[in-house]
């Protein structure tokens, strides 16, 4: 009975932006809230961001969108007209910024953003990413990041992507069996071809970053990060801010744990849902981390925010150079997510709802096995 008048307080929200979605005045309006003109006493949430502050940074919107779930990995497989539509739906709310990897697939997930981004390619940032061991479009075991195969992958993506260059190309992981200083030389040699314009890496410990970024300069390193993800702030954080690299979390939502969509009874496709293998999403493990939610709820009640807006605004919250991509299928969740930047906290309000969550033991890995190389 609790878990179900949660969720009613959330797909009441949820309603309330399907019914403004399409109005022209809340396509082209900054919505005024609570403390949208920051002061001194305010720590502002940009509409547009700077994704880190060095040579290398790049303007985009402050929330960007992974495409992923859009047909790959989320159980079901939505309507591929219908995804099209919600990517050209962002673009149109002020999204510039999409993510896709060669592995979300893998492959179909890239000829996906192809099409959908073609009528506005030349006004958004893409990124997409190589690294994982593939072939004859299946996984094999491991990881490949030789120069030779991140070649064929680039030229690959570009097809797939329909485009001549790729503006943000990640290692998806670290290969520790190719040294940093070949991935990141084969990368710039890219970038003076034309072929991509910017180099980042994901789920990449504090060594390999500034081996990488001696040779290449990085702009971005993308890493799971959420309020029941906050590794990255123990060292990957300091570093992005002593070099100049932008930080942009992945799963920011926590898989939609952090919508309060999901509970114990949720159930996943296995062989579509990597979530089912995952610790944290065990029966258990959400369960006892229910508190996070509760805390959540009882926080964005107050100021007229959802759960997944409040956890959204917290990740903005935390430095300028952060953009988030959350990833939905929904066009109201698209909304909800994007309202979440016209929150701006209070110095008081970051420091208590960072205080109470900070006191939640979280229950349950984010992976089976570790990620960061």
């Amino acid at each position: 009975m609790e878990h179900h008048n949660r969720r009613k307080f959330l797909q009441a929200g949820t309603a309330l932006g399907a019914s403004l979605l399409f109005s022209p005045a809340v396509l082209l309006a900054q919505t005024s809230q609570k403390g949208n003109h920051p002061t001194g006493n305010h720590i502002a949430n940009a509409k547009a961001r700077s994704l880190g502050t060095g040579n290398h940074r790049i303007e985009v919107s402050a929330l960007g969108l992974g495409c992923m779930g859009m047909s790959w990995n989320r159980s079901f497989v939505p309507d591929r007209k219908y995804m099209i539509e919600t990517i050209r739906k962002a673009y149109e709310m002020g999204v510039n910024f999409f993510d896709t990897a060669e592995a979300y697939g893998p492959y179909i997930n890239e000829i996906l953003v192809g099409e959908a981004i073609k009528p506005f390619r030349k006004d958004i940032t893409l990124c997409s990413k190589f690294g994982f061991a593939i072939e004859n479009g299946k996984f094999t075991q491991g990881l490949n990041s030789r120069p030779e195969q991140i070649r064929k992958v680039v030229e690959a993506s570009l097809k797939r992507l329909n485009t001549d260059v790729i503006d943000l190309l990640y290692q998806h992981r670290v290969d520790p069996n190719v040294p940093m200083e070949d991935v990141a030389g084969t990368v710039k040699d890219l970038i003076k071809e034309g072929k991509v314009k910017h180099f980042g890496l994901s789920e990449a410990g504090v060594e390999n970053i500034r081996k990488a970024h001696a040779i290449q300069p990085l702009t971005a390193i993308q890493t799971e990060y959420s309020l029941m993800s906050r590794d990255p702030e123990k060292d990957i954080l300091p570093l992005c801010e002593e070099l100049g690299i932008g930080f942009v979390p992945y799963s920011p939502l926590c898989r939609a744990y952090l919508t309060g969509y999901i509970n114990e009874r949720s159930t996943y496709v296995a062989g579509n849902d990597n979530r089912g293998s995952l610790p944290r999403y065990a029966p258990d493990a959400v369960k006892a981390n229910w508190v996070m939610i509760d805390i959540l709820e009882d926080f964005g009640n107050e100021r007229g925010l959802t759960v997944a807006q409040v956890a959204l605004a917290w990740l903005l919250a935390q430095k300028p150079w952060i953009v988030p991509i959350p990833g939905t299928t929904k066009l109201a969740h698209l909304q909800e997510n994007l309202w979440s930047a016209d929150y701006v906290f209070t110095k008081d309000e970051l420091k208590q709802l960072t205080t109470a969550v900070s006191k939640i033991e979280i229950v349950g890995n984010r992976y089976a096995t570790p990620q960061t190389g």
